[in-house]
């Protein structure tokens, strides 16, 4: 009696949970899928890790391969980013660039007066800053994601990395995707942002786009944030979604099942000296 008070209280909302429930079941109930094909599935990143500990552990604990894209050099991100592949996480490097509004940027920020130098490097030890990342995404970014040069020098830096760029679309004008694309790098985009409104309503009319997004083209992104308000509603809505017929994945794994299944990055041989390494510590 007590928990259940306990979760009344922390989620007063919870009657438009139950409404979105009831609407996924009449929608999975007259969809038309072909044989074999893997259900409508959904990858939800969120942003902004490494700074309010407490969400994100919620975060790392809830049962579903979300995709966590943490701030380079802040207080929590190495440590939560190495915890996160225990957790089957997916952790990616969410690469401050320049805003229109100039807002400040923060350590391992990409500004448009860097030079290639510049730019090369700082992202090589921002990549070097979050273990474990495997993709990049670009926190802010509506002025230098307009910019081709500056992109082009990011996109040849992590061509060389093995990783994927998945672009946040935070302006339409974007080039970022396509210079990624240019540089044969997998590439992904944003369809949907969960809480551009810290306000549960609001949330749950965008998750509902994100399902219809899913089921119209079988596969749908989205990116949240930390907030109180989305972990809650997430903690609230994942373990539903299985037995409703929408699939949750990795951003690596969405893109695999974009590609039949294709592996991202072709296999590369490992270094002799670190062989010898091996040899040496056996």
């Amino acid at each position: 009696m007590l928990r259940n008070q306990a979760v009344k209280q922390r989620h007063p909302w919870r009657g438009l949970f139950m409404a979105l429930l009831a609407s996924i079941v009449l929608s999975t109930g007259s969809a038309s899928a072909e044989p074999g094909a893997p259900p409508p599935t959904i990858a939800i990143i969120i942003d902004d890790m490494g700074v309010q500990l407490e969400t994100e552990k919620r975060l790392l604990a809830l049962d579903h391969p979300l995709t966590l894209s943490f701030l380079p050099y802040r207080p929590h991100t190495r440590h939560l980013a190495e915890a996160a592949g225990h957790h089957g996480k997916e952790v990616m490097l969410h690469a401050p660039m320049a805003n229109m509004s100039r807002m400040g940027l923060g350590p391992g920020g990409l500004d448009v007066g860097m030079d290639e130098t510049e730019i090369t490097e700082t992202l090589r030890d921002s990549l070097d800053a979050v273990p474990n990342a495997t993709g990049v995404n670009n926190h802010m970014g509506s002025l230098l994601t307009q910019k081709q040069e500056p992109m082009e020098w990011i996109m040849d830096e992590l061509a060389g990395q093995n990783v994927f760029f998945l672009d946040s679309r935070t302006i339409a004008t974007t080039v970022a995707a396509d210079v990624a694309r240019s540089r044969n790098i997998p590439t992904l985009s944003r369809d949907v942002f969960l809480d551009n409104e810290r306000d549960p309503e609001a949330i749950d009319r965008q998750f509902q786009r994100l399902i219809e997004e899913a089921r119209r083209n079988g596969t749908a992104i989205a990116i949240g944030h930390p907030y109180e308000e989305t972990v809650a509603y997430l903690e609230e809505m994942l373990p539903h979604l299985d037995e409703k017929g929408i699939a949750v994945a990795t951003i690596s794994g969405l893109w695999r099942i974009r590609h039949d299944n294709q592996p991202m990055f072709r296999q590369l041989p490992l270094e002799p000296t670190r062989l010898v390494q091996l040899d040496e510590e056996d």
